[in-house]
């Protein structure tokens, strides 16, 4: 069933809507939670969520691309999941990795000029990204949008893990570079 029709199902509240959901995007989504959270129960509870949220948010929203809406959903329930979980001295995953990969680009900390200056910083990456190869984008944010890990990704691209890091790397640093350039302070 093509995304549109599946949308005006969540419209109609017609149940099937879920259903259509989880047989189209239902590995997509588990694939995020597990590479977040790193426990299958874990992500087939987000997983589930996800379904709700996405129940819960249409209407009044409509969106144009269901796999990217999803995604979002999925991310944010485990990400909040991981935070619950460690927390409580539990976790898993490739998060702690990604995050500290990208600790260097990041203070992690957050004032009112940062905030005001997020939505810059987000056209910033957004033009960075429109500037890479369609290979290198997908290793980038496979890395650290969905949190796959080197292995996923190098089998992925049918790359050498080696080669993903190094790629992955180099991506970091001309990230940092272009920000820098750009006068956002990191």
């Amino acid at each position: 069933m093509d995304d549109a029709k599946i949308v005006q199902l969540y419209w109609d509240r017609d149940e099937q809507a879920i259903a259509a959901t989880a047989q189209k995007y239902g590995n997509y989504c588990t694939a995020i939670a597990r590479n977040i959270l790193g426990s299958r129960e874990d992500a087939e509870e987000c997983v589930s969520d996800t379904y709700i949220g996405a129940w819960n948010a249409m209407p009044p929203h409509r969106p144009h691309i269901l796999s990217a809406f999803l995604g979002k959903i999925v991310r944010n329930l485990s990400l909040n999941r991981y935070r619950h979980n460690t927390a409580e001295k539990r976790g898993g995953g490739e998060l702690p990795v990604v995050l500290d990969e990208l600790r260097e680009l990041v203070s992690g900390k957050e004032d009112v000029e940062q905030e005001i200056d997020r939505r810059e910083l987000v056209r910033a990456i957004d033009a960075f990204l429109g500037s890479l190869s369609p290979e290198k984008r997908s290793i980038f944010v496979s890395r650290y949008w969905y949190t796959a890990s080197i292995s996923a990704i190098a089998a992925q691209h049918g790359m050498k893990e080696g080669a993903v890091s190094m790629t992955l790397s180099r991506l970091r640093r001309k990230l940092h570079d272009y920000l820098t350039e750009r006068g956002f302070a990191l």
